[in-house]
């Protein structure tokens, strides 16, 4: 095993992030870090300053062996190993023998995941799966900037100058959630399950929620704390490996990750509809508009909320005539108060999918 010229004051840490199955198959991704656990309590503006630099800077770690363990309901075990590449990250596709049937309702399973120190020590951590129910029939895939985080930022240099201490020196408690954003995305996603007996796992609600977004994976433990801290819905968060290449830095990085992003999650759950949150700082428009051609039936609404001000330029107006030619309800609006309106007053159907979400705005809306 190759650790490199690191410092050897922290330990190796494998940090699993949230993982998805069906009955088939279950994806989930981690990361070797030298590293301790975040700490995101409160404390003074340099040491959370140094907080998040010690994100941003992170030490990876190649070559780790990983073997990720899962118990299916039936007691069937089903494991498998995999070694961490040049940026710390290890992938696991892992085929399900025999089938693993999903429950009637969506629900986390844990399984886990193990390494081993330098010194041979064993360590092991939990990884939690969400596994959409058999009868869910709606899921929701959301961006995460601008849609349930205050950035301030909309690509003008002058709003990252003036905003640079919420990406540097805010913690998760500080952070301004999007008004209304808590009340909207817990009824598009559901009541909780208060049922769910593993305290440590996050709220199953009753439809899957998956979120994409453009940050790098060295923030997901700051969004999930974040979530947490809100009350928002638990999901996987789809983030970006922050290269020094053309495919991952810039505008093109943005829109072709969350493409993929959104194209996988439809791919693996054919059976799901999916309502699509975003907002008109990253071009989700754009991409939503591509989606919804893409996968005809496939996309329940698409919300957009409107952050920068300014009129749909002819891009965004092709992109929104498409989703609406494509039968798709659609809302844009700058009040998620106004989006819970539509969705209180037009309902959700559990149980045959989506009969109406949320009536179509009219220009200039």
């Amino acid at each position: 095993m190759v650790f490199g010229p690191l410092s050897r004051r922290d330990p190796v840490r494998v940090q699993p992030f949230y993982g998805f199955r069906t009955a088939q198959r279950l994806f989930l991704s981690a990361r070797a870090l030298r590293s301790n656990e975040p700490n995101f309590e409160k404390r003074s503006f340099w040491r959370d300053f140094a907080t998040m630099a010690s994100l941003y800077t992170s030490k990876e770690v190649p070559e780790v062996s990983v073997e990720l363990e899962y118990q299916s309901p039936d007691g069937t075990i089903t494991r498998q190993k995999a070694e961490t590449g040049p940026e710390g990250y290890v992938r696991f596709d892992l085929k399900l023998t025999p089938h693993s049937p999903q429950g009637d309702r969506t629900r986390w399973e844990t399984a886990t995941i193990r390494w081993q120190l330098e010194d041979g020590t064993a360590q092991e951590a939990p990884a939690h799966i969400l596994t959409p129910g058999v009868q869910t029939r709606i899921g929701v895939i959301s961006d995460v900037d601008d849609t349930i985080l205050e950035t301030g930022i909309t690509g003008n240099l002058r709003a990252i100058a003036r905003n640079w201490k919420r990406v540097m020196a805010q913690m998760p408690s500080e952070r301004v959630i999007v008004p209304g954003a808590s009340a909207f995305f817990a009824a598009i996603g559901g009541k909780a399950d208060s049922a769910a007996k593993d305290t440590e796992a996050p709220d199953a609600r009753v439809r899957p929620v998956f979120y994409v977004s453009s940050s790098p994976w060295n923030l997901f433990s700051y969004l999930v704390t974040f979530q947490r801290a809100r009350g928002l819905p638990l999901g996987p968060v789809m983030l970006r490996d922050w290269g020094f290449n053309r495919k991952t830095l810039g505008k093109e990085g943005h829109g072709s990750h969350k493409m993929e992003a959104i194209r996988d999650i439809l791919t693996t759950f054919p059976q799901l509809q999916f309502a699509l949150i975003g907002d008109d700082t990253q071009k989700d428009l754009m991409a939503f508009g591509k989606i919804a051609n893409e996968f005809p039936g496939r996309i329940a609404a698409v919300f957009i909320r409107a952050v920068s001000g300014k009129p749909l330029n002819d891009e965004e107006l092709h992109a929104r005539d498409a989703i609406e030619k494509a039968g798709v309800p659609f809302w844009l609006g700058s009040d998620y108060v106004e989006a819970k309106r539509f969705l209180r007053g037009a309902g959700l159907d559990l149980e045959g999918g989506v009969k109406r979400l949320v009536r179509t705005a009219s220009e200039g809306d």
